[in-house]
């Protein structure tokens, strides 16, 4: 049976039974071939105006890149594609030419039919964040729909992120907020991070923790990122009370986030830097609780935090406890623990723990030597701080100005005058002064021993290096100067200076 040419059931893709063959031009080959070849010499034209600098536009119907853009598409029967388009705007702001990119956008708009990727408007967006131009990004977030895209979450938490960065811009936030309802934005977990995070930065962890329980109503997973955030940020809150914190870290653990170590330590040394050892203690106990062994840094926090609350029995028991877990005690955690001890006036104990100190290869620093220092002095013990002194010295230990001061405080409250203008000489030399209500107590006392003539020449050689005395210690001049007033007019005359 002869099959007739033009029956239907003929093949039309064969080229005898085909009525018009199919063109050349118009196959899937040769279109993205003008495609390439267009982008090409648009792509070298971009070249070309780089090496000319300036190119020349006035006798051009739209900014030259545009106008090279649509003729190169033209001239091989094809239409510009998004692809050429985002080459045209990552050219343009490159370049600096910003003044070229609304055209482009409104040519984009209304004369162009394919849906514009919405990573062409991200892109756009990033750029006039980073060129501060907020306002120029938030306009065109709104007019994603009109070039035939539909925005997305995206879009939507660049523009956010772009507006927390300024607190200027913050009020625009809401506004944002309730448009992307109206252009069907689903808002995401990842826009509640968003927000959270800029609410942190600008230190509003209150309406964070409001947006977090939010995220938490409408059925969104708990961010172990964001809950860490926002512990972090609480624990740098100047006005928050231990009560606050502590009532915030309560209800994130009902809400079941689990914290992580830095999450621990945070709160631990909010609370240990408030005084409040005993809750730094519970917080450190629910974090062997949950299985995660403390590091010598959050024990060395919460002893501070006991000795400065006064619970010393907890201070041997927690210290003791640390040793048993296999934890080598610092210089730090060692100096936190001598201070406790000395507090309590075991100052001999205190000595026995530095000399266990150096045999455990952990070298006492100045701070360790000061807080014995202090001890002794207080304690009227001077011989065992002078012997401490040198043994600073012997050991490389430098002394620092709160170790004069303390041994000039110590030597001064025993009356030993003599050897605390030595020290107060020696400490000058080193361009280090005393405490004003130190050194007006050895006058003072100068004073009363009629030690005249030289507490004018100790107060000459201070106020020569302009230190200036309290009141206490002109008064004590003044009055006791007696007999030898023409030489204290003389010498208060040198030391007031010309009027």
């Amino acid at each position: 049976m002869v099959r007739h040419p033009l029956s239907k059931s003929a093949n039309k893709y064969l080229r005898k039974f085909r009525k018009w063959p199919h063109s050349p031009y118009k196959t899937s080959w040769h279109h993205n071939f003008g495609e390439q070849q267009a982008l090409q010499i648009l792509k070298q034209a971009t070249l070309e105006m780089g090496s000319s600098h300036q190119p020349q536009t006035h006798n051009l119907p739209y900014p030259f890149l545009l106008s090279t853009l649509l003729d190169s598409f033209k001239a091989y029967s094809c239409d510009p594609t998004p692809k050429a388009y985002f080459f045209v705007f990552k050219t343009l702001t490159n370049t600096s030419q910003w003044q070229d990119i609304p055209p482009v956008l409104d040519h984009l708009e209304h004369l162009e039919k394919f849906e514009t990727p919405e990573f062409i408007f991200v892109y756009l967006i990033r750029f006039y964040g980073l060129a501060d131009r907020v306002q120029d990004a938030v306009d065109l977030f709104f007019r994603i729909p009109r070039f035939r895209c539909t925005p997305t979450v995206c879009s939507l938490n660049l523009v956010l992120s772009l507006l927390c960065r300024k607190t200027e811009c913050l009020k625009m936030v809401p506004q944002i907020l309730l448009k992307s309802q109206h252009m069907n934005i689903r808002v995401e977990d990842s826009t509640f991070r968003v927000l959270i995070k800029a609410l942190c930065r600008i230190k509003r962890v209150g309406y964070a923790i409001k947006i977090l329980n939010c995220m938490v109503e409408d059925g969104y997973g708990l961010d172990e990122k964001i809950c860490s955030l926002i512990i972090s940020s609480l624990c740098e809150q100047k006005d928050l009370t231990n009560v606050e914190a502590l009532v915030v870290w309560g209800d994130m653990r009902k809400l079941g986030f689990c914290p992580v170590v830095m999450d621990y330590t945070n709160m631990i040394r909010f609370l240990a830097k408030e005084g409040k050892g005993m809750d730094a203690l519970d917080i450190l106990n629910q974090q062997k609780e949950d299985g995660i062994k403390p590091d010598v840094v959050c024990y060395t926090m919460v002893l501070s935090g006991i000795v400065a609350e006064g619970e010393y029995v907890k201070l041997d028991e927690l210290f003791d406890e640390m040793l048993v877990f296999g934890l080598i005690p610092d210089v730090y955690t060692y100096n936190v623990y001598i201070n406790g001890l000395c507090k309590q006036n075991n100052v001999d104990e205190a000595l026995e723990i530095v000399a266990s100190m150096e045999e455990l290869g952990c070298k006492p620093n100045v701070v360790t030597y000061n807080t014995l220092l202090g001890a002794l002095c207080v304690a009227g013990d001077l011989g065992k701080a002078r012997g401490l002194m040198k043994e600073m010295g012997l050991k490389g230990v430098g002394l620092n100005l709160h170790t004069y001061r303390i041994m000039l405080d110590g030597l001064v409250g025993t009356g030993e005058i003599s050897e605390a203008c030595l020290l107060l000489e020696e400490m000058l030399e080193k361009c280090l002064f005393p405490r004003s209500s130190t050194f007006d107590n050895i006058i003072f006392q100068m004073c009363q021993k009629s030690l005249i003539a030289e507490a004018m020449e100790l107060t000459k050689k201070v106020v020569a290096k302009s230190f200036v005395p309290g009141a206490r210690a002109w008064e004590a001049l003044l009055l006791n100067s007696g007999s030898e007033l023409g030489y204290s007019e003389t010498t208060f005359s040198g030391l007031l200076g010309p009027n």
